[in-house]
Parts: C-alpha cells; sequence; structure tokens
C-alpha cells in the first residue's frame, strides 16, 4: 500500500512562515510602511512650491521634511528589499527540506521511474525560481499594487480629471497584462521542460561515456543536446519578446498621460479646469505621482515575469510532492530486529506489465548459507531487492525470522539485512561514516570490528587520522574497496545479501575477499549470486529457472 500526502508548495511555505512569524510580520508591516513613505515626499514638495509661488520664503524645516521623507522612503526600500531576501531564503530551506523528505520516502519502483535530470531540476532550478516568488514576486507585486492604489486616492483628491483619464487607462493596461502573463505562462512551462530534459541528458551521456567514444557516437549526442538547448532558447526567446513589448507600451502610456493632463490644465477653459486645474505645487506632485503610478505598473511587467517563472516551477514541485509515498510500518519501540530465517511463499512479482518471478518458494534456514544461480534475468537480484523491501511482492509473502518484510521498520532493518554489492557506494565523510552510514545503532567499536572482520583495520590504521580520516576516491584500492562493502554491510545484520561481489576482481584480491567473507558469514545466514562464493563457502544452490521454464528450486 502507498499513502498520497496533501502536502504541496505553498503548505510548506505556510509552515514555514508559521514558524518565523516574527520575520513574517515585519516584513508586511515594512512593506506597508514603505508604500505609505512613497506617498510623503510628492505631497511635501507641492505644499514648498506652493508656498514660494505665493511669496512666502522657503523654510528650513520644510526643506528638512522633504529630504527627511526622501530619506525614509529610501531606508523603507531597502529594508524591505533586506527583509524580503531574508523571508525567500526561509521559505526556499523550507520547501528543500519537504522535498528531501518527500525523495526518502518515496519507493524503490517510483524513484527509479524518476529521470534524475528532472529530479535535479526541481531541486535546483525550480526551487530558485519559488525563491524569486516571495524575493521579488509576490510580496513586491502587493506592495507594488497598493502602491498603485494609494497615488490613485490622492490623485483623486488633487485631480478629478487625472482620475477619471487613469481609470480609462488602467483597464486597457490590465487586459495587456493579463494576455502577456498567460503568454509568459506558457513560454516558462516549456522552458522548464526543455531544461529538465538537457539536465537529464548531461548524466546520461556521462555514464555512457565509453560507449559513447567505442561507437564513435560524439556528434549524435551532441546533436541531441543542441536540439534540446534549441528548445529552452525558444521557449526563453518567446518569455523576452512579451517582456519586451510590455515595458516601452507602459512608458509610451505614461507620457501620453502626463502630456494630457498637462494640455488639459493649461487650456483655459473653465469647464476642463474644474476637472484638470491645479496649482503650480499641485502640478509637480501630480507629474510625480504620474511617473510613481506608471513605475509600479511597468515593475509589474517584471513581477509577472517572475511570478509566472515561479508558477511553472511551483507546479512542477507539486507534482514531486503530490507522488505517493512508500507505506511504513509504525516503529516497534524498543522490538528486537528479527534474525534467522529466510523464507519465500509463492511469490509472484513484475516490473510494470513483465512478471519476473512466478510462485517461487524456498527457505534457508537460520545460519545456513545458498547460492541462487540461474540465467540473467531469471530474477536473482529480484529476490535480493524484495528481501531488502525496496520492492513488495504482488502475491506471496517474504519473512525473515518469521516477520514479515513489510513489517520491518525502518529502525530496524539494517539490523536485519545487509547486502554486499559488485560497486561500493561511497558517501561524504570519513572512512568511519562508510561503515556506518551515520546510524546511530552502529557504534564505533561495532563498526572497526566490522573493519577487521573484513581485514582492513592495518590498512584503515595508516591512513594519518585512521578512522577519522576523510574518505576519497583513491585511498582504497578496488579490492579493498570491496572490503570496506563487506565491513558496512556485515557490521550487524542476521542476514547478509552477497550480489556477485567477486565478479571484477583478479584472483589475488578475490582470495582476501573470500577469507574476509569467511570471517564476516560466520553465525549469519547467508545467500548469495555467485558460483566462487558458493564453491568457496559451500552450502546450498537454490536455482531460479526463468518464468519459461517456471521458477523452481532444486536443493544440492
Amino acid at each position: 500500500m502507498k499513502r498520497k500526502t496533501k502536502n504541496g508548495v505553498f503548505a510548506a511555505i505556510r509552515a514555514a512562515a508559521v514558524t518565523h512569524k516574527t520575520l513574517s510580520a515585519g516584513t508586511l508591516l515594512c512593506a506597508a510602511a514603505s508604500v505609505l513613505a512613497s506617498l510623503l515626499p510628492p505631497l511635501l514638495l507641492a505644499r514648498i512650491i506652493d508656498d514660494l509661488t505665493g511669496g512666502a520664503p522657503l523654510v528650513f524645516a520644510a526643506a528638512l521634511a522633504y529630504f527627511g521623507s526622501l530619506a525614509l522612503e529610501g531606508v523603507l526600500s531597502s529594508a524591505q528589499e533586506t527583509l524580503l531576501e531574508m523571508f525567500g531564503q526561509k521559505m526556499t530551506h523550507a520547501l528543500r527540506s519537504e522535498m528531501s523528505r518527500k525523495l526518502t520516502s518515496l519507493s524503490a519502483a517510483t524513484l527509479s521511474a524518476q529521470n534524475p535530470g528532472e529530479v535535479a531540476a526541481r531541486f535546483s532550478g525550480d526551487v530558485d525560481t519559488v525563491e524569486a516568488l516571495f524575493t521579488s514576486g509576490v510580496i513586491s507585486m502587493a506592495a507594488d499594487a497598493c502602491r498603485i492604489l494609494s497615488i490613485f486616492v490622492v490623485i483623486a483628491i488633487k485631480n478629478t480629471g487625472l482620475a477619471l483619464l487613469l481609470l480609462l487607462v488602467l483597464p486597457i493596461l490590465a487586459v495587456f497584462t493579463r494576455y502577456v502573463q498567460k503568454r509568459m505562462l506558457s513560454a516558462q512551462l516549456e522552458n522548464r521542460r526543455a531544461v529538465a530534459a538537457i539536465s537529464g541528458q548531461v548524466p546520461e551521456a556521462l555514464h555512457n561515456i565509453r560507449t559513447i567514444h567505442a561507437l564513435g557516437l560524439e556528434k549524435y549526442m551532441e546533436k541531441r543536446y543542441d536540439r534540446r538547448i534549441g528548445e529552452s532558447y525558444a521557449a526563453v526567446e518567446k518569455t523576452n519578446f512579451y517582456d519586451a513589448i510590455y515595458s516601452p507600451v507602459v512608458l509610451v502610456l505614461n507620457a501620453v498621460v502626463v502630456g494630457v493632463v498637462m494640455l488639459m490644465s493649461a487650456s483655459g477653459n473653465a469647464k476642463v479646469l474644474t476637472l484638470f486645474g491645479m496649482s503650480v505645487g499641485t502640478s509637480v506632485a501630480v507629474i510625480n505621482y504620474i511617473s510613481r503610478i506608471f513605475t509600479p505598473i511597468e515593475t509589474l511587467g517584471m513581477e509577472i515575469q517572475t511570478i509566472q517563472s515561479a508558477m511553472a516551477g511551483v507546479k512542477r514541485i507539486d507534482a514531486f510532492l503530490a507522488q505517493p509515498e512508500r507505506e511504513r510500518p509504525a516503529e516497534a519501540g524498543s522490538a528486537q530486529p528479527p534474525r534467522g530465517q529466510v523464507t519465500l511463499s509463492h511469490v509472484t512479482f513484475g516490473y510494470g506489465e513483465r512478471t519476473v518471478l512466478s510462485d517461487l518458494s524456498f527457505t534457508v534456514e537460520a545460519g545456513q548459507q545458498a547460492t541462487l544461480v540461474g540465467r540473467t534475468g531469471a530474477g536473482k537480484s529480484t529476490v535480493f531487492k524484495l528481501l531488502l523491501g525496496l520492492y513488495p511482492p504482488e502475491k506471496g509473502r517474504i519473512t525473515i525470522g518469521g516477520v514479515d518484510v513489510s513489517q520491518i521498520t525502518d529502525r530496524q532493518r539494517r539490523s536485519c539485512v545487509g547486502c554486499v554489492e559488485q560497486h561500493f557506494a561511497r558517501v561524504p565523510g570519513t572512512v568511519l561514516d562508510q561503515i556506518t552510514l551515520g546510524d546511530p545503532l552502529i557504534p564505533r567499536e561495532m563498526a572497526e570490528n566490522a573493519a577487521g572482520l573484513a581485514g582492513l583495520t592495518d590498512t584503515i590504521r595508516s591512513f594519518p587520522a585512521g578512522f577519522d580520516t576523510p574518505c576519497t576516491d583513491g585511498m582504497f584500492s578496488q579490492g579493498e574497496w570491496q572490503l570496506l562493502s563487506i565491513a558496512r554491510a556485515a557490521a550487524n545484520p542476521g542476514v547478509l545479501l552477497l550480489d556477485e561481489i567477486t565478479a571484477n576482481l583478479d584472483a589475488e584480491t578475490e582470495a582476501r575477499v573470500m577469507e574476509a567473507l569467511r570471517r564476516a558469514c560466520v553465525g549469519r545466514t547467508v545467500l548469495s549470486i555467485s558460483h566462487r562464493v558458493y564453491e568457496s563457502l559451500g552450502g546450498r544452490i537454490i536455482e531460479i529457472k526463468a518464468l519459461d521454464d517456471a521458477s523452481a528450486e532444486r536443493a544440492c
């Protein structure tokens, strides 16, 4: 069973906003104060000019108040930007944390179906656009909208005719803005899809670089990459086109409105002057306000682009967060992890529509060693994946120590079953971290004992900081990496799975690895996929036949 969560981008953001209440409230209050402060300078300037034209001398206090209002506006605007940046970083951190939690909660089947480039693009580019949604998007857009509304109210009081003119112009601008908004959203989605495809192609090329060079496919890969880049450029060009035409339209409207108001106020017609008449100081303030009302409208164009880009990212992240999570059994407190007998009872399993195992049954008693054999594709590695709990069987039951694998908790799993694979997967950290993987249930002493079982103690202690030496690519030979893999898997579990671990080793290294295995397998239930392991460790053979021969067990 899988469960679906209702968590999404905005749910994670709301939770972060509640967590950082002071920052959230401070950002909103600063934005509101910045809007109000932007109204003061034109009003103070109008008062000063009217006094001067009326014959009154310039008062130092009035000039100081005007320049003080400009300074206050600048300080509040700067504070708003700073708080928005901090707020955006908090939101981004919360979102990436939720995505990381989601990634670890997805089932192996869901993860294996993911394009690595797509996932990486969601964690990097898409999250960055969502951060911009707050640093230069929604809140800034709301502040600009409030600034426009506030200026409009002041203009309506100072010049009724201009307010009526703006009532005619602004709806036209709103319709134009909506048109641009829709086109830009479509272009942003196209660009996101193209960027994700590019991100996926890079690791694909790196993974298959030897094959590409061997078959001379460099030109083919280059053309594929160029085609994806072309798709991205085409989408970006659409976005740039709509962004480019938006600002000039706003600037032209600004100039037209200023020109009309000035002509009307100088017309000398009594009826016209009842609507457009104003003093010299008021005209200066009105011109200032017209510029101030069109400047945020122009800014809204850029904010619309930011928001549309962010909404494209929000949709993609929401799709990632909406994926069903694997069902986890409840933690059993102090319950001991199951150990001992391994049983598969009438197990059927497949990947999608392709069935790999059908009605497979076998038992390996506690402390026994068994080797799975069968032709390629028969399902040997699939048996290991089922025992590790990576996939649930479609039919049948799998138990370890009498406990269904699906009921083994994440906390118990590592103490229950360990797996040694062909290639060692290094994690960031020290040599000790390679063995413990940060698991608090694997103390240092247990990890050092596991390294001793693998025959690595002397090698590790020869490093400058011993087990605390940072792990790098070249510090171990191929065989020693495999021994380290044995130490990691054999730190505590009762069941040990060995997946073709000697396939890529020379005879001398293989002998060293097999000697380490003999020590590590003592007292454990062992399943392997390797004739060499069987020849060295003995035990029994379990034959996994391909479906055209029917799955069966043959004990030897």
